[in-house]
């Protein structure tokens, strides 16, 4: 999962480490031949009055102060800002490495991370979200110390993981600590547009409920789609689970609200309730989801898309949750996502956390979405 993700983050990780420990080598060398060329003046100078007043044996005094300070002022040229600035730098690092530390410069890192920048885009990592991620590491490295013992590999491994955490962990809570505190029946709503696995998504989190004690019923709340009725009582069927749906073209926010009335008298735990597959532009569908919304008043809505989908995905996330404020999302078809795009931007666009990943066919491929998890594994060799 989000292996080409992985290895663009590995490539970066090997070329900062490259990069500073060139910087490290300069340094060295640089300290050395300084060293060299100061015992080479030691051993062969000549104190300047004593060249003076040799050069000019019958020279009355005077005149010799004014010959040292002509060569004194020939020897000097106007110093260039560059090459102070350039010096000074190299004194600092230098000083730096005489005390047995190696310190990270901002040209060391510039570019990797430029190189970072351009691989998390054709990853389709949001521009926002990439821009946070590059100054995070960029302000977590530039000047940073490192003894000749530690790795720079580490140091830079930790503010990757410091950045990428930055932007996924947005928003998180506990799904199910959250079900399991508030008044039962908890209702969840289910949008996202048609075709990315919203009503398998439904299932799967009915059997993630059961898997930890909690019931669940289905509301097809989705009475615009032909088909609609068919495809979830079949998930409910093979669950062995209550589905509540109403004819083709009824009221969605009707079929919902007899949902949380039999889980009411039932002592159901959660009501999934699916709803039509819509756009954010689709004003028809828009507003049978705010009916939905103040006839039921739901607990938590629930944005699903494909991880594949990548900038479409987020994209989509944030319309929906300007058009209808969401709590979470779940991202489907993890497992063929390569590139990791949206797993990395839609908490950070929608500031509402991923709650699950799904990961396959089968119902009990739903895992519960875990930020630090995720940049573990995308950061460690």
């Amino acid at each position: 999962m989000f292996d080409g993700l992985k290895e663009k983050i590995g490539r970066f990780k090997s070329d900062a480490e490259e990069s500073v420990e060139e910087a490290a080598e300069e340094v060295d060398e640089a300290d050395a031949d300084a060293e060299s060329a100061t015992e080479t003046e030691s051993e062969g100078a000549e104190p300047a009055s004593a060249s003076a007043e040799s050069a000019h044996p019958d020279a009355e005094p005077d005149a010799v102060e004014e010959a040292d300070a002509e060569a004194g002022e020939s020897s000097e040229s106007e110093p260039d800002e560059e090459d102070e600035s350039s010096s000074a730098g190299l004194a600092s690092r230098a000083k730096s490495f005489a005390r047995g530390r190696v310190v990270i410069d901002e040209e060391d890192l510039e570019e990797p991370l430029r190189e970072l920048e351009l691989a998390l885009l054709s990853s389709d990592v949001e521009m926002s979200v990439v821009d946070e991620i590059v100054e995070t590491i960029r302000d977590d490295l530039v000047g940073e110390e490192r003894k000749f013992t530690e790795s720079t590999g580490s140091i830079v491994e930790d503010a990757l993981e410091d950045a990428l955490l930055s932007v996924i962990s947005v928003g998180q809570f506990d799904f199910l600590e959250r079900i399991e505190r508030a008044e039962k029946p908890v209702v969840i709503i289910f949008t996202g547009v048609n075709g990315v696995g919203k009503t398998t998504s439904i299932a799967k989190l009915s059997e993630y409920l059961a898997d930890h004690g909690l019931s669940s019923v289905l509301a097809n709340g989705d009475t615009y789609r032909a088909g609609a009725n068919e495809q979830i009582r079949e998930h409910a069927r093979n669950l062995n689970r209550k589905l509540i749906a109403h004819e083709q073209g009824g009221d969605p926010a009707a079929v919902i609200y007899d949902a949380v009335e039999y889980a009411e008298a039932n002592d159901v735990d959660v009501v999934l309730g699916d709803t039509a597959g819509r756009l954010h532009t689709s004003d028809d569908l828009m507003s049978q989801l705010e009916k939905i919304e103040r006839v039921v008043d739901p607990d938590m809505t629930v944005f699903v898309d494909e991880a594949v989908a990548g900038q479409d995905a987020v994209n989509r996330a944030r319309e929906f949750d300007r058009a209808a404020e969401i709590d979470g999302a779940i991202l489907t078809k993890a497992d063929a996502d390569s590139q990791g795009g949206a797993a990395i931007s839609v908490s950070h666009v929608t500031g509402k956390p991923i709650l699950f990943l799904g990961t396959g066919q089968g119902y009990d491929d739903i895992e519960r979405f875990d930020p630090e998890e995720l940049v573990a594994d995308l950061v460690e060799d």
